[in-house]
């Protein structure tokens, strides 16, 4: 079928095209895209931060409604609406352990470029493009193997559900499923984008009771006074982090999450946590990034654990985000801004600028 698509060429804008999307085989589902969640990956990809093969649609916080679904699909029907995730294979350790973020195949899935058959389905004037979390949703139509399918209830607007697909996952999920803070818990969250604000939205939900934000931008640290944190430190307006958030939180504290992937953060939330501490890394660097930290502090029973979408299976957590959601204990909705399809390039810019924590793009309607 055909269908338009903002296709990645360079690192120049994103490029609405037409573009030839081949049907789903057996164990796949076509997917009429209405929202799409922008993501610091996405734009990474773009300007050659993380390579991918191109030409590319990128695009990995895709919700919509299913349209056909393959001979070997069960669970999921035409007219269901559906978040997307990532891709694993089901097959590895990992994988059968009940952990696809640990996919041994987690980096050819998502940014190889290719289906988990090892081919792609979406082409132009008989060029193949490369395919993105095996759903490149920056399109109106997208097929997706089942795995990646997240059904979801029909009372919220699938625009709000979109950015659970990674980004607002990834957060909260570094807290829920990876940290899991005892009540009365202190945590530090480093970087108050999309990825950060959730995570201390979930540290709320978690019973934390000191909770430090840490940014350089005011704004965002005010919406995270909102959201529930405790404390917020301005970095550019301080002269050591790591002694701010000490003295906070009496000695450091027990938890830290790293979200801004920036190698001398990464090292402030390492030297923030006390004995027996734990950080947790998801800020997404430039592949090949080094990081200095201080040897013979980690010996003092520090932990360092790395996170990949939330630790999540998304059939399992992406529910539960949602019912936290409708309660109101995880109004995650207030970090984003609505933009048109045709806005992507506007949305971002303003992402890049700092303007829009969680930026999505509204592709179509519902009916």
């Amino acid at each position: 079928m055909q269908t338009k698509a903002m296709v990645t060429r360079n690192q120049g804008e994103f490029s609405m095209e037409q573009v030839t999307l081949h049907e789903p085989k057996a164990e796949e589902v076509l997917v009429r895209i209405t929202a799409v969640g922008m993501c610091h990956t996405d734009l990474s990809v773009k300007d050659g931060f993380i390579p991918c093969p191109l030409p590319i649609v990128l695009g990995h916080e895709g919700a919509g409604v299913v349209e056909r679904v393959g001979s070997s699909v069960q669970g999921i029907e035409p007219g269901d609406h559906v978040v997307l995730s990532y891709s694993s294979c089901g097959r590895c350790d990992a994988c059968l352990q009940g952990k696809p973020a640990g996919c041994v195949h987690f980096a050819m899935l998502n940014f190889g470029g290719i289906m988990p058959d090892g081919t792609k389905r979406i082409e132009q004037s008989g060029q193949e493009i490369s395919t993105f979390f095996g759903q490149s949703s920056f399109s109106e139509y997208t097929v997706i193997h089942y795995r990646n399918v997240i059904k979801v209830p029909k009372d919220v607007p699938l625009e709000i559900l979109a950015p659970l697909g990674c980004g607002i996952s990834a957060g909260s999920g570094a807290v829920l499923n990876k940290l899991q803070p005892e009540p009365g818990s202190s945590l530090a969250v480093f970087g108050c984008g999309a990825v950060g604000l959730s995570a201390l939205m979930a540290a709320k939900v978690k019973g934390c009771t000191t909770i430090i934000a840490i940014d350089i931008n005011n704004d965002r640290l005010e919406l995270a006074k909102e959201l529930g944190a405790t404390h917020t430190i301005n970095s550019k307006d301080v002269d050591n982090v790591v002694q701010k958030v000490t003295e906070i939180s009496n000695g450091g504290v027990k938890y830290a999450v790293e979200t801004s992937g920036v190698p001398q953060v990464l090292r402030q939330a390492v030297d923030s946590i006390k004995p027996l501490g734990t950080t947790a890394v998801v800020g997404a660097p430039p592949f090949g990034t080094n990081v200095e930290l201080d040897h013979f502090g980690l010996i003092s029973e520090k932990t360092i654990a790395g996170v990949t979408m939330g630790s999540s299976v998304p059939q399992l957590f992406i529910p539960e985000l949602i019912e936290l959601y409708k309660q109101g204990l995880f109004p995650y909705d207030k970090l984003i801004t609505i933009y048109a399809f045709d806005e992507i390039n506007q949305a971002a810019e303003d992402s890049k600028k700092g303007n829009t924590i969680k930026p999505v793009l509204r592709v179509s309607g519902l009916n």
